[in-house]
């Protein structure tokens, strides 16, 4: 792969993340606190704990292909509790840095093996999808647990 194709990969995969946070908001604006930390199931997800999740693995894992160190608490991530506010400024601020990182993305990004925290190196690209699908599934729990929650009786 070349520099452009790389550029092209890059601006590609950052404006389906930002598609993805942009839903994520559309589904936290108009939900109250109760609504955005609630759990259909004791073992269960909040919608606040799904964002704070996926932007945590998010921001690794574009760090980890820049080989960029990375402060991670994953397990604090599913203990998260927010409100509206909070969580749009949570995904305002890995737009930012989506943003500054793929503007900085190189082929050998892409190409080259990357570990990311205590995985096995993989291909950039290879990162950059599976993350892109995993910020996807969670997006589908967001709307699933907003589902069940609207349906309580």
């Amino acid at each position: 792969m070349d520099e452009d194709g790389a550029r092209t990969v890059a601006e590609t995969a950052g404006a389906l993340f930002h598609a993805v946070h942009d839903h994520m908001r559309e589904h936290v604006r108009g939900m109250d606190h109760g609504s955005l930390n609630w759990k259909p199931l004791p073992l269960a997800n909040s919608v606040a704990v799904l964002i704070a999740h996926t932007v945590g693995s998010e921001r690794e894992m574009i760090r980890a292909l820049r080989s960029l160190t990375t402060e991670r608490d994953r397990p604090a991530e599913f203990k998260a509790e927010a409100d509206q506010a909070e969580l749009l400024a949570l995904l305002d601020e890995a737009d930012r840095e989506l943003d500054e990182q793929m503007g900085a993305l190189t082929a050998a990004d892409l190409t080259e093996l990357r570990p990311r925290g205590d995985r096995p190196p993989r291909p950039g690209l290879e990162w950059l999808l599976s993350n892109y699908g995993h910020a996807r599934e969670h997006l589908a729990q967001i709307e699933l647990t907003k589902q069940l929650y609207d349906s309580r009786t």
